[in-house]
């Protein structure tokens, strides 16, 4: 077991991967509460930080970058600051952005947070404010997309679909991407939010238990549900394997003929899930491209995602943080 990992933790090193989907800036104003307006019953903040967080597919490719992987961010943003942060926070940890295409007919997808607290009070999120635009992608907007895509991809070792519903995975992107990775046989996977149907032909897919039960249309109680249904999104998508996301109970991954239960690695004090899939996803992709069984895959990435729950807000786990925790639950693996 000890060199299972050792192995797979190394191999993941450097390994080309090109994220593509919908990048989204998170954005937190903390404010603190100064009174009750006159105009209206609501608070009045006085502006106190501004903190802007890759969100999304974005976080993704931060994840990647901070485990170790050498990742290329393809996806469109707006010509604005938050277009500005995002380039600014995945360049710092040596994403390649030159994929971030400009449109400047749409803005940058953001969720602005705002946090209010004072003195003697918790801060705590009172409204969150989307912004993001609903209208197709243009085609010369798409083209330039696919161009950048086209010219990484002789390049690349494995790829990921980040797909949070905002329109950025056309339907020709995705045939192209899908195609490609089969022909080279080149780990893919996807982790799509609304519509993971429209995925067929991809390796593998990875969903939380509600997104799961979603798609099969119907209420997954147990874990021999959540098995089954695994198993019939494997077979309609014809992909190797679904790996579920369940929170407290681990994971579960589904392939043809075997099934994976993974338990939470780590019982500690969770402070906040958000981001945590994102992680999940950067770590199941590096292992695959590193040659890593599929379920050696998974049980690296419930150990990450059990690092990223007990951060708050969307955050990165390093391959150290990583490296560490695998020696705590695992003493003979040998830290590096």
């Amino acid at each position: 077991m000890q060199q299972e990992y050792h192995d797979a933790l190394s191999g993941m090193q450097g390994r080309d991967i090109l994220v593509i989907g919908d990048m989204v800036a998170d954005i937190y104003l903390d404010g603190r509460i100064s009174r009750i307006s006159r105009e209206a019953p609501v608070l009045v903040l006085e502006q106190a930080g501004e903190k802007v967080v890759a969100g999304g597919a974005a976080n993704v490719v931060n994840n990647i970058a901070t485990l170790g992987g050498a990742v290329h961010a393809a996806g469109l943003v707006g010509r604005d600051e938050s277009a500005d942060g995002l380039r600014a926070i995945l360049a710092k940890n040596g994403a390649d952005v030159r994929g971030l295409i400009s449109d400047e007919s749409r803005p940058t997808i953001s969720k602005t947070r705002i946090i209010a607290g004072g003195r003697a009070t918790v801060s705590q999120q009172i409204v969150r404010i989307d912004k993001e635009s609903k209208e197709p992608v243009h085609p010369v907007i798409e083209a330039e997309l696919r161009a950048y895509i086209e010219s990484v991809l002789p390049t690349v070792e494995g790829v990921v679909i980040s797909d949070y519903g905002s329109g950025t995975v056309t339907e020709g992107l995705q045939t192209l991407l899908i195609d490609y990775c089969r022909a080279k046989g080149i780990p893919s996977i996807v982790d799509s939010r609304y519509a993971v149907c429209r995925f067929s032909g991809i390796g593998y897919v990875k969903q939380n238990d509600a997104e799961l039960a979603a798609a099969v249309g119907r209420e997954l109680a147990t874990t021999e549900d959540i098995i089954r249904a695994a198993e019939e999104l494997r077979e309609e998508l014809h992909a190797k394997g679904v790996l579920v996301t369940r929170g407290e109970l681990g994971m579960v991954l589904v392939e043809n003929g075997a099934v994976h239960e993974i338990p939470v690695s780590d019982k500690s004090e969770v402070f906040d899930v958000s981001g945590a899939g994102d992680t999940c996803v950067a770590t199941v992709i590096l292992a695959l491209a590193a040659g890593a069984e599929p379920a050696l895959a998974a049980r690296l990435s419930n150990i990450a995602s059990g690092i990223a729950v007990r951060k708050l807000g969307t955050s990165t786990v390093s391959v150290r943080e990583l490296a560490e925790a695998v020696e705590k639950q695992h003493p003979e693996y040998p830290s590096k």
